[in-house]
């Protein structure tokens, strides 16, 4: 028999059960990166966690979600609409409650920031 595992990037629900029902899934930190990581820059051919954009995630136990993220630079021409695409990206996964996604400009980004894959994928070592 074969031995079905999910996918590491898909969400594995925890639940419980009690004497009113089975809860609702905990959603979890690697889902929500997994969902950010769909979300690419248009102008750049890398995901925004992997250029290191994404400075905080936090849940809580409701299933609400706050991210902070920033932008390359003030002046992004994506600047309205990539907070709103990680928003819609998160809002997939199932168990989420409210997302609040906050565009910080502390610290500044810069390009020590990437992943090791985005610098090779940029060509910028």
């Amino acid at each position: 028999m074969a031995d079905l595992k999910p996918e590491p990037d898909q969400m594995q629900p925890v639940t419980s059960w009690t004497p009113d029902g089975e809860t609702a899934p905990r959603v979890s930190e690697e889902a929500v990166i997994g969902a950010i990581s769909t979300v690419y820059d248009p102008e750049i051919p890398v995901n925004i966690y992997e250029l290191g954009l994404i400075y905080a995630v936090e849940l809580s136990d409701n299933g609400d979600v706050k991210v902070e993220m920033t932008l390359t630079a003030p002046g992004c021409p994506s600047a309205q609409e990539l907070p709103e695409m990680v928003k819609n990206a998160i809002a997939q996964i199932d168990g989420v409650g409210d997302i609040n996604v906050e565009t910080v400009w502390d610290p500044p980004w810069d390009q020590s920031r990437m992943s090791e894959e985005a610098r090779l994928m940029l060509n910028m070592f």
